[in-house]
């Protein structure tokens, strides 16, 4: 289908964010174009055989418990457009040394139970939360506003705010499940001991209760397809393969939504914008890098705790001590040596991605922004710790370093995943004040360095597009 010469709203970038901004427009009767610079949509969300024939990978996120999670894709009937969610026996293992693994169950009950003596503690921190989250969702995945619920989320923020290191300290007498803690936390990409990194673990924890931790059957593709496939439903139109190099190149729009970095927006838009802004966007600070890997496996992982082949995602990081010191060392430039490694193996619960008999897994660790080093034996040495004979079992592996990263996806700047650091002034007011706003008429800002920040949730997009209509474009 040719383009046309003007449209109501021009989404650049097909990420989870683009597309939930376009359905929102779409929804509201606007005509829709969202373009995508590479050859196949989904940003975060594509999957691909990097490794050996009948092998299918997920390319940057695998695990999706925000996308679960989210009240918009909630909303949609992705299920019409194909998307089917596994739910593993375990949403979370965290294996150690000795053989044992703390466990995150769907159920709290068999969490608390698992935990044993900080089974109580577990309850009464995690409790409160999974019971008001209905409450408190969409303030924790929106832009900072007086809460709906002003009670539920002060006390929310009471824990939240608190930095991962003190909170698992304060609330855990065991050392189990303190490195459970500390592997949720870890998720924010920081070191432990900032303010505020204990916001993430109480949410992926609440989540992993109350909506699990699946996987898209098919692999994360398939969520970017159903996106699609029910934007076009509502008469959205997609062209991939549309690199845009200027806001010049696009057809006439009411509106343009960016799903773009700080530094992507000022590529093709620095002229539009006040000095001001620009100098603001470009002091933007962007996080750690991750130094992913691939593997085509001949058998399933070997684990030592068994309960780690019925988990969808394993944190392999020790003790909390030792999860501290690999978050402190990406963030402060160094390359750690036993890294924080979070790993998914799909192929155990989703038979469409390998052969018979046959296994992929996923598996990353942070390091610091655009690190060239070659992390690929530090990786496979943790794995090999708590499952013995892991390497026997490799067929191929697919190697990407932050900059293999970021040249597959523009937006993974450095190798950051999560848009931007998420140091706490940061996440309330990313990029700058202005949020999804630019100084440039018409113009939003809506990828995850806007709030709520990183993750397959599509808020970001939602929100962006929620304002445009309500500034009437």
């Amino acid at each position: 289908m040719a383009r046309k010469t003007a449209y109501d709203s021009v989404v650049i970038g097909s990420g989870p964010n683009g597309l939930a901004a376009a359905i929102v427009m779409a929804q509201a009767g606007r005509s829709v174009l969202v373009l995508e610079a590479e050859d196949t949509i989904g940003g975060g969300i594509r999957s691909a055989g990097l490794t050996l024939p009948g092998y299918l990978h997920d390319v940057c996120s695998a695990v999706h418990p925000m996308a679960v999670a989210s009240p918009f894709f909630r909303s949609l009937p992705l299920a019409k457009h194909g998307l089917e969610w596994i739910h593993p026996r375990f949403p979370l293992a965290h294996p150690f040394e000795n053989g044992t693994a703390a466990i995150l169950d769907r159920s709290l009950v068999v969490t608390c139970e698992l935990l044993g003596q900080d089974g109580p503690r577990y309850r009464k921190l995690i409790g409160p939360l999974v019971r008001g989250w209905d409450a408190i969702e969409k303030d924790i995945l929106g832009p900072l506003r007086f809460p709906s619920h002003p009670v539920a989320m002060a006390r929310f923020g009471l824990e939240a705010l608190q930095s991962a290191s003190h909170l698992a300290r304060k609330k855990f007498q065991t050392e189990e499940a303190r490195a459970l803690f500390g592997g949720l936390a870890g998720h924010s990409i920081l070191p432990l001991e900032k303010p505020g990194t204990s916001a993430i673990g109480l949410v992926l924890a609440a989540v992993g209760h109350i909506h699990g931790w699946p996987l898209p059957k098919g692999g994360a593709q398939s969520i970017a397809n159903a996106l699609a496939s029910y934007l076009r439903s509502l008469g959205g139109e997609i062209e991939t393969g549309a690199r845009v190099n200027s806001l010049g190149e696009l057809p006439s729009a009411r509106s343009i939504l960016c799903d773009l970095t700080p530094r992507g927006l000022l590529k093709i838009a620095s002229g539009s914008f006040t000095p001001r802004y620009r100098s603001a966007l470009e002091k933007y600070n962007y996080g750690p890098g991750v130094f992913k890997m691939d593997w085509a496996l001949r058998t399933a992982i070997p684990w030592t705790a068994t309960e780690c082949s019925q988990a969808g995602t394993v944190h392999l990081g020790g003790l909390l001590d030792e999860i501290e010191e690999s978050e402190r060392a990406g963030w402060s430039g160094r390359n750690p040596k036993k890294p924080f490694v979070l790993l998914t193996q799909p192929s155990l619960f989703d038979g469409t991605r390998a052969p018979e008999g046959r296994h992929v897994a996923w598996a990353y660790c942070h390091v610091p922004n655009a690190s060239a080093l070659d992390m690929t034996e530090q990786i496979e040495v943790q794995i090999e710790r708590f499952a013995p004979g892991f390497k026997r079992t490799i067929e191929a592996r697919y190697v990407s370093p932050p900059a293999a990263l970021e040249q597959h996806n523009a937006n993974l700047v450095g190798g950051d995943i999560s848009g931007g650091a998420n140091v706490l002034a940061q996440l309330l007011f990313r990029p700058t004040r202005k949020l999804y706003g630019t100084p440039a008429r018409g113009v939003y800002l809506c990828s995850s360095s806007t709030p709520p920040g990183g993750g397959v949730h599509g808020m970001c997009g939602y929100h962006a597009a929620r304002r445009a209509i309500s500034e009437g474009k």
